[in-house]
């Protein structure tokens, strides 16, 4: 960008804390996507400039915290202990429920898939564990199976409802079976699967079910009270052993925030790693990480008192309101768009039979939108916030335009070969390379 400094190397003499901040808010003007005006598919969960200064004075207050030292900072310890005990109320824990804090819901999938290993291993002697997953569970769980030798078979999903096939699941489940998982909602199409059908089986094998209700986070527990939809999926659903839960989505907190639960404390022991004979001391630790940032806890717990019960209740049905505004206007008004299975949350998915979908997201990118692309079958969808409320009709009066104007230049589906990228909007037009694409894309984002 022109006009900023390169630095590869420490200045010489440390700059002044008003050059640093004039460097920096160059940085914020960099071209970007105006998540303020509500034109980003999810990635910022904005509660509003109130919380942003309430987390500011958190940061302020507690920057040198760290978790790891308990003893250091009581009060930070107290505060995580209060937020895992909110979430796991918002959940319906039992007696004897339990937590920890994460980094985020990648990390809470990560702890799951472990503490479910080292449940059978110890108690089942498995050394070749398998995790049962539907084919759209977050990629995260194949993250999980890689880091930590496990095999991740994928189930697939009912065309019609997009939902895991119980049927399918059930014939899967073999004496290496440590995991079944399911989403409440999905990331692809904003899809809950059937929790209580997987239940039942986790419950004949004895098998944990983790639930990642990471995306659904504070929208999917407040659906029945906001007036919208009555489904089980938490633990009132006895085959439910974990669930996971991203405080840093519609939550509101700060980014790194995730919360992972458990049945029982048995289970969550399964997570922790502690050596006693090290020569720094004995260690442990309840999670992947060692220190941990207390001041991002302490955002998170200052956010969910100041929202409290009732304005998460408002905000899902703003939310959740706006997304079924959104797929009324689809089905009724644009009858090139199709939304994909049954969606009852804050994610709508759609594809379309004559137009390119990826070509579609480029277009409404040069108008300032950032939609979500997928693939498999080749779709786009859009994650709603509480900025993307008041953009409904905005982002339906865009789509419209940009569909009329692809169907005049002859646009056609999409090409064979073509694949989506998580994360950034767009695709690569060469899927049999975008392993060696994507290591580069990654690559890139460390350079000068």
């Amino acid at each position: 960008m022109p006009g900023t400094q390169i630095f590869g190397t420490l200045p010489a003499e440390g700059m002044t804390n008003t050059e640093v901040i004039t460097e920096m808010s160059k940085y914020h003007d960099m071209k970007r996507t105006f998540w303020e005006k509500g034109r980003v598919s999810g990635a910022v969960y904005h509660g509003g400039k109130e919380l942003t200064d309430l987390q500011s004075e958190a940061f302020s207050q507690f920057t040198v915290a760290n978790q790891l030292h308990p003893d250091v900072f009581p009060g930070v310890r107290k505060m995580e202990s209060e937020v895992v005990a909110m979430v796991l109320a918002l959940f319906h824990g039992p007696e004897g429920s339990c937590g920890t804090s994460t980094s985020g819901g990648t990390e809470s999938l990560l702890l799951t898939s472990l503490a479910a290993k080292m449940k059978a291993y110890n108690e089942r002697g498995v050394t070749h564990p398998e995790i049962i997953a539907p084919i759209t569970v977050h990629a995260g769980f194949d993250k999980a199976a890689y880091y930590f030798g496990m095999k991740l078979r994928h189930a697939p999903v009912d065309p019609k409802t997009m939902k895991v096939d119980l049927k399918a699941v059930r014939r899967m489940v073999t004496r290496n079976t440590v995991l079944l998982v399911g989403s409440a909602p999905n990331f692809p199409h904003g899809i809950i699967d059937d929790i209580e059908g997987l239940s039942d089986i986790a419950l004949k094998h004895k098998i944990p079910l983790h639930v990642d209700a990471c995306l659904g986070s504070f929208i999917v527990p407040y659906l029945e009270r906001a007036g919208f939809d009555k489904i089980l999926f938490d633990f009132r659903v006895p085959g439910v052993t974990s669930i996971s839960c991203d405080t840093h989505k519609y939550g509101f907190a700060p980014k790194g925030s995730s919360i992972i639960m458990y049945r029982t404390p048995e289970l969550r022991h399964y997570q922790y790693f502690v050596a006693p004979d090290w020569t720094g001391g004995i260690y442990g630790s309840p999670t992947l990480a060692g220190s941990r940032p207390g001041a991002i806890m302490v955002g998170c717990w200052a956010t969910m008192l100041s929202v409290g019960d009732n304005g998460y209740l408002e905000s899902c049905k703003e939310i959740v309101g706006a997304a079924r505004k959104f797929r009324k206007a689809v089905d009724e008004e644009i009858p090139d768009l199709q939304i994909i299975g049954d969606p009852r949350a804050s994610v709508i998915a759609f594809g379309s039979d004559s137009v390119n979908i990826y070509d579609l997201s480029d277009a409404m990118s040069k108008k300032g939108w950032h939609l979500s692309t997928l693939q498999n079958p080749p779709a786009a969808h859009v994650a709603f916030t509480k900025p993307a409320v008041a953009a409904v009709d905005d982002l339906v009066s865009d789509l419209k335009s940009c569909i009329i104007e692809m169907k005049k230049a002859g646009n056609t589906k999409v090409e064979d070969g073509t694949a989506a990228f998580y994360g950034v909007a767009g695709s690569i037009k060469t899927a049999g390379v975008a392993d060696r694409l994507v290591c580069g894309f990654l690559d890139g984002l460390y350079k000068l």
